[in-house]
């Protein structure tokens, strides 16, 4: 039996149709198997492919509310890099990004509104933050599908757990279809030893 665990906090901040959703169910999913009370968020912002995507996922000995704010997160984990420096005020002293490197333009810079800021990694680091940025995507296409990124960010974060890797592919297992299931695990693993 655990000890009275103080309640964690984690956002999973992408853009629309990279898996985000399935990220945050799995990790709820794996929490919810240890005992863990966990409230994993709705989707917040523009699900279609494109738009800025937000889940939070909270998990403790008792959890009241499903929403993180300012100063909170533990973790935040994001699938790309402008929006893991949209979110940075959420981030907790002390709190770390995992970062995959990908850069997916917003809807002002296509249009030709706006430009993609520069050096977002050294920027983040020079606010003393905590990054751990890698090419996630690359993983994945290793893996078998760039749609496997969640799963390689995953396994990249499953370091700053205690669950073992059993637990993990378990949590995969009963998460993702299972036509998908070696791909997924294949890239879970990528991102572990990342």
């Amino acid at each position: 039996m655990r000890g009275k665990m103080e309640t964690k906090n984690m956002m999973i901040v992408g853009v629309g149709g990279q898996g985000t959703l399935l990220a945050s169910k799995l990790l709820g999913r794996l929490l919810l198997g240890r005992g863990y009370d966990v409230k994993v968020s709705e989707v917040h912002g523009m699900s279609q492919r494109g738009g800025s995507v937000v889940t939070y996922v909270r998990w403790g000995e008792r959890v009241c509310s499903p929403i993180i704010d300012k100063g909170q997160a533990d973790y935040i984990l994001s699938f790309e890099l402008l929006e893991a420096a949209r979110y940075t005020e959420y981030l907790k002293t002390g709190g770390k990004i995992v970062v995959n490197r990908q850069q997916i333009n917003p809807m002002p810079v296509i249009a030709g509104a706006a430009f993609y800021p520069e050096n977002l990694e050294e920027k983040l680091s020079a606010q003393g933050i905590s990054v751990d940025a890698f090419d996630a995507l690359a993983l994945a296409e290793e893996a078998g599908s760039s749609k496997a990124v969640n799963l390689v960010l995953l396994g990249r974060i499953a370091s700053h757990f205690d669950f073992t890797k059993e637990e993990w592919m378990d949590a995969i297992e009963q998460s993702v279809p299972p036509k998908f299931l070696e791909m997924n695990k294949k890239a879970f693993e990528a991102g572990m030893s990342a």
